[in-house]
């Protein structure tokens, strides 16, 4: 799973967003702003709604400073307290909506499916690093599962050797009834 590819994408989507509508608000992004330029037929295909939804749902949560504007430094503070502290599944559905992640939608849904199991913290966000820890382990224990299944099915423990040559090779089987018929 590409975790990277995922955080990197929804910070970028974000950031960019947040760009096109503070450049559009010159006086500062208010809530106002975000939702005028939501219904702005000129931002119809230039604006990334999923995104601006989120700024615009999440408003007061991102304007810490309460001045009913959004700041350069809190989008900055938002991204960085999402870098380290993760995303809930909430958030990472609702960001993931854009498809500016430049995942597969297989990908995302392995993630959502898995949320609860790789985060390994259990305090309700999953970072960059617990996705990339989940990938290894799962192919790791992939590995282990295929290696047992392989051990368990493999019957030339008891029949012998599966190649055309056997001199030499003999199973458990094989082995016990040479050394009695041999007496």
């Amino acid at each position: 799973m590409g975790s990277s590819n995922l955080f990197t994408g929804i910070y970028a989507g974000l950031t960019n967003t947040y760009a096109q509508l503070a450049a559009q608000n010159p006086d500062g992004l208010t809530l106002e702003g975000i939702s005028e330029a939501r219904t702005n037929q000129d931002n119809l295909y230039s604006l990334n709604q999923t995104f601006a939804s989120y700024l615009q749902t999440n408003f007061s949560n991102i304007d810490k400073d309460g001045d009913g504007i959004i700041s350069a430094e809190e989008m900055t503070n938002l991204t960085n307290m999402m870098s380290s502290q993760g995303l809930t599944k909430a958030e990472l559905s609702q960001l993931y909506a854009s498809g500016a992640s430049g995942l597969s939608s297989s990908t995302i849904n392995e993630i959502l499916e898995h949320f609860d199991d790789m985060d390994t913290n259990h305090d309700g966000r999953i970072t960059q690093e617990e996705i990339s820890a989940y990938t290894v382990n799962s192919a790791r224990q992939e590995k282990v599962d295929e290696y047992a299944h392989k051990a368990a099915t493999n019957m030339s423990v008891f029949y012998g050797s599966e190649s055309s040559d056997t001199s030499g090779t003999y199973s458990m089987l094989s082995y016990r009834y040479k050394t009695n018929s041999n007496s």
